[in-house]
């Protein structure tokens, strides 16, 4: 018997300095999340590459990926991937999305996504988890902190999907979705170093103004995220341990 197969479904390009250090992002998530036996493969989406359809139901779990494009954008790759995130809801198959894969899952369902209200949320955030949340195995705090970066977010989701984790910046930090779509706003695959590069591509670009990049990396140097315990919680709901 083989192993349970994954799949990435890369909604980002690679920055050089996550590509030398990491192997891309493929490698960020790999390095969080795979376990002795099993296989992960990649689909650059955001390139127009999607898994065949006979492969589809092939995969055990599907980590959809942030991304630099807006998850309320109507690109073509973007509308391919929420016909996809539909077909993997019918089948009932595990699905993670982070950032804006929070966000395009969550759009998939019928959630309504936008800019976020309150802006830019760049740094080391605590998000309090729901009672409800289903992670009581997991024995963990009432609030984790988790690397954030963006400034999108989810307004609304529809009355089948449950929210188990807000912040003071973000309402919806995270949603379940039956037993198996749930969504999280921030990077729990994010290291320091990748965010504080981040932070200064987006200071170049234009993206975020000097004094917001300074209060960032603040908080990058004040705060640790809890990076094992949001490693432990994606992996116990992608592979159906809850």
């Amino acid at each position: 018997m083989g192993g349970q197969r994954f799949a990435v479904l890369l909604c980002a390009e690679d920055p050089e300095y996550v590509k030398k250090k990491y192997g891309g992002y493929f490698g960020v998530f790999v390095r969080m999340l795979a376990e002795e036996g099993e296989s992960w493969d990649v689909y650059r989406v955001v390139n127009g590459e999607f898994p065949d359809e006979d492969e589809i139901g092939s995969y055990d779990g599907y980590v959809i990926t942030g991304s630099c494009n807006d998850a309320h954008g109507n690109d073509v790759w973007i509308c391919r991937l929420i016909s996809l995130l539909k077909q993997l809801d019918s089948m009932k198959k595990k699905v993670l999305g982070i950032c804006f894969g929070h966000q395009v899952l969550g759009r998939s369902i019928g959630a309504k996504t936008g800019r976020a209200i309150k802006g830019w949320d760049i740094g080391v955030t605590a998000v309090h988890l729901s009672s409800s949340a289903k992670f009581s195995s997991l024995k963990l705090p009432a609030a984790l902190s988790i690397i954030e970066c963006h400034r999108d977010e989810i307004r609304e989701l529809p009355a089948k999907a449950e929210v188990i984790a807000w912040s003071e910046k973000t309402g919806i930090e995270m949603f379940r979705y039956g037993d198996h779509m749930m969504g999280i706003q921030g990077h729990p695959e994010y290291t320091k170093d990748i965010l504080l590069y981040l932070i200064d591509r987006l200071l170049q670009r234009n993206f975020i103004v000097e004094s917001l990049a300074e209060e960032a990396r603040a908080k990058v140097k004040e705060l640790e995220p809890d990076r094992e315990a949001w490693k432990k919680l994606c992996i116990t709901f992608l592979k159906g341990r809850l």
